[in-house]
């Protein structure tokens, strides 16, 4: 009995050797991690990582989509890249012209001959002036206005209903500030057809221009500038709201609603110039303000210059534009907010010497800045050109946004996102995919010239 349990012993020994040299070894078997086992033969979990910065992690995407930094050769002077550049990606959308380059112009540059950018002025001025005050035109009803007159606007101006502009027409606004400044608002519900031509653009500036090419590009809020109101979506509650700087009390200044192919009207070769006035409590109004715009308006050929506050500014709806130029306005270029959801193409900015804040400021919303639906225009063709100061483009208050096939030459800083730590902001719609640039060109942005260097993460 002795015997037979000595032999027991030694084959459960041997067993259990057997099956320790069978056992595989454990431990991380992922080469990209700080903690790679190499002898390991089976991964246990154990894995650890380096942690990337946010910063970092958006410039990698930025790489993988085709962005760079090189020289376009392009400047405030010269908008047409002197160098080769590669086709970056195609639009999916058939609303976006399929160029084969990137920036806002191709081998021709669509601002010469018709905007005050590229110097012109009529060679002669009507005249004949026409006072506009009030209302322009009652719901249901048409008014014309036609070249061989000047039309002057005291206060604000409001089109109810259909307000037709002649090629080659001059309107002025006249001298005033807060609810005396002068404005054309084209009232929910209402249309404006002002189509101009690119031999006969139709001119927005003060009355006190002489439309010789006298007046410095940084005069700015000489009086207030074009204002479209739309039905449709806003992200802001309740839904339908006022503009800024127009009363409470005014329902005309009302804009939004759920129509979001609501059409407006056309504008196009159009010129607005020296606006921005005061319109009360530190509201300047933008040179070109679109609340609400539905698919159905047609914007294109707009040059905002010397304005005292934005370009354009899109509040909420869906507005597509293409061929929009902003220059040497005092503060951003293209600002867009409470949940736009347009499309955009072939749009420049050039920032003044003196002045100029961003190219893009984009924010989602404003209260609650969750709200739906969120801020996520799509844009290609862009050409921003700073001063050498200011950002390029700002991402905050959850707004989403793309940028495709663009171009950005001298700022002082590249892109910022906002980051506050929560459910959702605008950090989080580049995580969604619905923040993005890719196939755009950096170049002479102060910060660095690494990929790492052109973004920041803000809180």
């Amino acid at each position: 009995m002795k015997l037979n349990k000595n032999l027991g012993f030694i084959l459960f020994l041997a067993l259990t050797v057997t099956f320790t040299a069978c056992k595989k070894e454990e431990g991380c078997t992922d080469v990209l991690a700080t903690n790679y086992d190499s002898d390991a033969e089976e991964d246990d979990d154990s894995c650890e990582y380096p942690v990337v910065s946010q910063e970092t992690d958006f410039s990698l995407s930025f790489e993988e989509n085709g962005n760079s930094h090189e020289d376009p050769g392009v400047s405030a002077s010269s908008l047409v890249p002197s160098n080769t550049l590669s086709a970056g990606n195609a639009p999916t959308d058939n609303w976006f012209d399929n160029v084969t380059y990137k920036g806002a112009f191709g081998s021709s540059n669509w601002t010469n001959g018709w905007t005050l950018y590229d110097g012109y002025n009529p060679t002669a001025v009507p005249t004949t002036e026409v006072e506009i005050t009030g209302t322009v035109v009652t719901s249901g009803s048409t008014e014309s206005w036609t070249n061989d007159n000047v039309y002057i606007l005291n206060g604000f101006c409001f089109v109810e209903g259909a307000l037709n502009i002649q090629e080659g027409t001059i309107i002025k606004g006249a001298e005033g500030s807060g609810e005396d400044a002068a404005a054309l608002i084209i009232a929910r519900g209402a249309t404006i057809n002002a189509t101009g031509t690119a031999t006969q653009p139709i001119i927005f500036t003060y009355e006190g221009d002489p439309l010789d090419g006298s007046v410095s590009n940084s005069t700015r809020g000489q009086w207030g500038g074009i204002i479209i109101l739309g039905a449709a979506t806003l992200n802001s509650s309740p839904g339908v709201t006022q503009i800024e700087g127009i009363p409470t009390n005014e329902p005309r200044g009302e804009y939004g609603g759920n129509n979001d192919s609501d059409n407006s009207g056309t504008i196009s070769y159009i010129s607005i110039r020296h606006g921005g006035s005061d319109i009360g409590a530190g509201n300047e109004i933008n040179g070109l303000t679109l609340g609400g715009v539905g698919s159905g308006t047609t914007i294109e050929y707009v040059e905002v210059i010397a304005n005292e506050d934005d370009g354009v500014e899109f509040f909420g709806g869906v507005a597509r534009t293409k061929h929009i130029l902003t220059a040497y306005c005092g503060d951003d270029s293209f600002d867009y907010d409470e949940g736009f959801r347009g499309l955009g193409q072939f749009w420049c900015a050039v920032q003044a010497s003196d002045d100029g804040d961003r190219g893009g400021e984009h924010d989602g919303g404003t209260e609650p800045e969750t709200a739906t639906p969120y801020a996520t225009p799509v844009i290609f063709n862009a050409t921003y050109i700073g001063n050498g100061e200011g950002r390029a483009l700002t991402f905050r208050d959850n707004a989403g946004g793309q940028y495709h096939n663009s171009i950005f030459v001298n700022w002082a800083k590249g892109v910022d996102i906002e980051n506050l730590d929560s459910e959702q902001d605008s950090y989080k719609q580049f995580q969604d995919g619905e923040l993005a640039l890719a196939g755009d060109v950096f170049w002479d942005i102060g910060a660095g010239t690494a990929s790492n260097d052109l973004f920041t993460i803000s809180e």
